[in-house]
């Protein structure tokens, strides 16, 4: 017989009835009476159980709806129910089959006030075990990466599935995402829709983990009503199950057998085609510098444990290891911030067991060739100053560089000592190194080629789609476009890869999927890679943004808030370390004068759209807002309230026409003065009475015309001064006497 149950309930003093790192919400109340949701995915979605009389059980899905289903969400705290699925959706549970025959009205505080058959009477299996979904469930997923660990971020909220923008996305929450999904920890997260852009809705919410937390729903969260994301900010995230690197049996800290650690069991790895390029890699991973040997065959005696046989696949710009056993020197050098990969970035330099930076004061291209050929990386493109790559921390190690661009490396070409510098974080010196290039008579043109184990070689054309050109361009920055183009002109190095397999969702070669590295990747010579770029590059797009700068609200033209376009539209700028030396450069750039103030948190009220730029590091001497280092544009997560302002010296009155003025009432007093003089000069001279008075006559009613002009006015009017005086003329000047 049907009956309905009650109790006094009673959450547990003190205690959340969420509980934070478990893999589901459970409700403890008074005479032992607990409510949780498992094999979901998520605390808020799952089988749907009850724990009575200390013992887990399941309820049978007989009547089973969606007022059901919202009195168990609503119990949980995870919102609202999306969907009440049936006969054991997510999976048979075990034990009692608890309640049945449940009916709810949806107004219940507990399931077990709704109607039901009584404790444990039931006719029901566990394949009828009822399930709930609600919207407060959340369960993230990578789409379009290599495979499951890697990817756009998708999180599904109830049953839909949301993009993350990239602005609301760091790597804390990437972590958090990684262990969830079983894919170890964060290498790296990528914005600017990298894998694809995606479809539907982006989430409003921004995720606020601590990073070690067992499942993203135990991050707290904040809404942004106001989002400007599209989904060309989207973010990724690329994971590795590669958890941890050491040495172990060495001398030293820095120097002994290898071991990996994969989700956390550590083994040992093959040394089967071990390297010194290999052992670099993983030197400058553990801040050990670079390596000076690679062993093998058990050098540091034989390891225990699992050994790994498919070591970590690189790939030029990869964060891994790939094996065994090197020894590794003190002073060490990286590229890293805001960089495409591993051969850009800001110049730092591990010495006296700290990292430190390098001053600009002095960097040029031969300095640069210096590092990118220390790193392996080819040859310098650019010598970036002004903390191009983004300011960095600690030590100021090196300024004023003058390498010659033969040195072994860094440190060898003059300077002052270690340590001695003038310079701020402001002026930290970077690279971009090139590691791949095109061979002919034009640097957009050409053979493909790619910087390995310090030897250029060519590239098979074997499989390779169109787009590889378009990303070989941009990286090479020739352009937004190219094709794969026919070539007699053949390398006569190694033939480094083949099968190169790059998708829209790549931004640079090394990123893209290949066969291992080959010297005899290609069957023939016939098969190198040739490319021509087409299109307009990114330096000279950038062009059109340079003069898209105002400032709005204010009282005239020079004060008020400062907005930039960008990508088509008009936004703001964070004020986030906005100061002088920033409003100064805006204020030049527009003709305004210099910087008076650089006022913050909206002083001329709130922009709309998008906040396009914030920690913009000028130092005031640069020419335009865009030579400015920052972070990367369009990926502020700012609000409109921190929009940034100035006020210039200029009032911002258009000053040609003045000039335009000057240079006619110059040249109206010059015509007047020649006139004068040649007057003055016909007198003088000598003439027969005839002519003098045919002369006179002339003279006279030509001048009696001009006097009685003059006599109208009065006077000259002054342009150079703007004032008005009397110009009294000689007598002799209109008249013969």
């Amino acid at each position: 017989m049907r009956q309905l149950w009650a109790c006094p309930i009673l959450l547990a003093l003190g205690a959340d009835p969420l509980l934070p790192g478990a893999d589901s919400a459970v409700i403890m109340l008074g005479r032992g009476l607990s409510l949780r949701l498992v094999n979901g995915g998520s605390p808020c979605a799952g089988r749907v159980e009850i724990k009575h009389q200390d013992q887990w059980g399941t309820v049978c899905d007989d009547e089973w709806d969606m007022a059901g289903a919202g009195v168990v969400c609503k119990q949980l705290g995870c919102g609202a129910a999306v969907s009440a699925p049936d006969e054991a959706h997510f999976g048979a549970g075990s034990g009692p089959i608890w309640l049945d025959e449940v009916a709810c009205d949806g107004t219940e505080s507990a399931l077990w006030h709704c109607g039901n058959e009584g404790w444990g009477q039931s006719d029901c299996v566990h394949a009828e075990d009822a399930g709930v979904t609600c919207s407060g469930h959340i369960k993230p997923r990578l789409v379009g990466g290599d495979g499951a660990c890697s990817g756009r971020v998708e999180i599904q909220h109830g049953n839909t599935w949301k993009t993350v923008c990239n602005a609301h996305f760091d790597h804390k929450v990437a972590n958090v995402i990684c262990n969830e999904l079983e894919c170890g920890i964060a290498v790296s997260i990528a914005g600017g829709g990298h894998f694809g852009e995606g479809q539907g809705k982006i989430l409003t919410e921004e995720f606020q983990c601590v990073g070690n937390e067992s499942l993203l729903f135990s991050c707290s969260r904040k809404l942004h009503v106001n989002q400007t994301c599209s989904h060309i900010n989207d973010a990724g995230v690329i994971c590795s199950r590669y958890t941890g690197f050491r040495l172990v049996n060495g001398s030293t800290a820095c120097s002994g057998r290898v071991e990996i650690q994969v989700l956390g069991a550590w083994g040992t790895l093959c040394d089967s085609r071990w390297d010194l390029p290999d052992a670099n890699v993983l030197c400058r991973q553990l801040d050990c510098g670079f390596a000076i040997q690679a062993s093998g065959e058990e050098y540091f005696v034989k390891g225990t444990g699992s050994q790994r046989q498919d070591k970590p696949k690189c790939f030029a710009s990869e964060p891994c290891a790939r094996s065994t056993q090197p020894h590794c020197r003190s002073e060490s050098l990286r590229l890293l911030v805001n960089g495409t990969g591993r051969c850009a970035g800001r110049v730092e330099i591990y010495y006296n067991g700290s990292w430190g930076t390098v001053c600009d004061d002095s960097w040029d291209l031969s300095d640069s060739n210096v590092i990118c050929k220390q790193l392996g990386c080819g040859h310098a493109i650019n010598a970036t100053v002004s903390a191009h790559y983004g300011q960095g921390s600690g030590q100021i190690w090196l300024d004023d560089v003058n390498c010659t661009g033969n040195e072994s490396n860094l440190w060898t070409g003059h300077s002052r000592s270690w340590g001695q510098h003038n310079c701020r974080h402001k002026e930290d010196a970077g690279v971009l190194c090139s590691d791949l290039r095109l061979v002919s008579d034009s640097d957009c043109t050409g053979r493909l080629e790619v910087f390995y184990n310090g030897t250029w070689g060519s590239v098979c054309s074997n499989q390779m789609s169109g787009v590889t050109a378009a990303i070989v361009c941009k990286q090479l920055n020739c352009g937004d476009g190219g094709y794969i183009s026919g070539g007699s002109e053949y390398g006569k190095g190694p033939t480094w890869l083949d099968h190169v397999a790059c998708s829209e969702q790549h931004s640079s070669l090394w990123q893209c999927p290949s066969d291992q590295w080959n010297p005899k990747s290609c069957d023939n010579r016939a098969e190198e890679t040739h490319i021509s770029c087409t299109g307009n590059s990114e330096t000279t797009s950038m062009c059109t943004y340079r003069e898209k700068l105002r400032i709005v609200r204010g009282k005239d033209r020079c004060s008020g808030r400062v907005e930039v376009w960008y990508r088509g539209s008009w936004g703001t700028v964070c004020d986030d370390s906005w100061d002088m030396a920033d409003a100064n450069v805006v204020c030049k750039q527009l003709g305004c004068g210099s910087a008076v103030s650089a006022p913050g948190e909206a002083a001329f009220g709130e922009g709309t759209g998008s906040i396009w730029v914030e920690t913009l590091n000028c130092r005031g001497t640069e020419s335009s807002l865009w030579d400015c280092p920052a972070k990367p544009w369009g990926e502020s997560n700012c609000d409109h309230k921190e929009d940034a302002a100035v006020n210039c010296s200029g009032d911002g009155r258009v000053t040609v026409p003045v000039v335009i003025c000057i240079i006619l009432g110059a040249l109206l007093c010059l015509v007047l003065i020649i006139l004068g003089v040649q007057v003055r000069s016909a007198r003088a001279q000598p003439l027969d009475p005839f002519s003098e008075a045919v002369y006179e006559e002339i003279d006279y009613n030509l001048m009696r015309e001009k006097q009685e002009m003059f006599s109208r006015s009065g006077l000259c009017v002054s342009l150079l001064t703007g004032s008005s005086y009397l110009t009294p003329f000689p007598s002799g000047a209109l008249t013969q006497s």
